[in-house]
């Protein structure tokens, strides 16, 4: 019920590549045009608590092609407020790909978190369990 709807409302640049359960979703995400990501496919990984959507779900960059952005480290985990401490249960899979489709698309610099190499060394698999700092809000 869910996939289909997204699929029939799905925002520009985002598809399905597999949602067949309500466990685990992979989508595909495309690089806005005009920005530093026009052209590129980057794919999504969304996991499903039993407590969603009161908990937002585990949302992780996968795949070879991980984007080089401040805020999303080389591991696949994002640094974005509203997958933490500000969801809200009225958010969507395509709410959050908004956001996500809008935060590369504001980035002026393609480059990796200044503590990329060391947060990927120590983090745990789930990025929810991060004690993110949201402080920068200009990339």
């Amino acid at each position: 019920m869910f996939a289909r709807h997204l699929a029939m409302n799905a925002p520009a640049g985002v598809n399905i590549i597999d949602a067949n359960d309500f466990k685990v979703w992979k989508l595909g995400l495309a690089g806005a045009p005009g920005t530093l990501y026009d052209g590129e496919k980057f794919q999504l990984e969304f996991n499903f608590g039993p407590n969603y959507p009161l908990e937002s779900p585990q949302v992780l960059f996968v795949g070879d092609n991980i984007p080089v952005h401040p805020h999303i480290y080389s591991n696949g985990h994002i640094c974005l407020d509203v997958l933490y401490n500000h969801w809200s249960p009225v958010q969507t899979v395509a709410s959050i790909c908004l956001s996500l489709q809008s935060m590369l698309s504001s980035c002026t610099s393609k480059e990796p978190p200044p503590d990329n190499a060391t947060y990927v060394k120590t983090a745990r698999a789930n990025p929810k369990h991060t004690a993110w700092a949201f402080h920068d809000d200009t990339v």
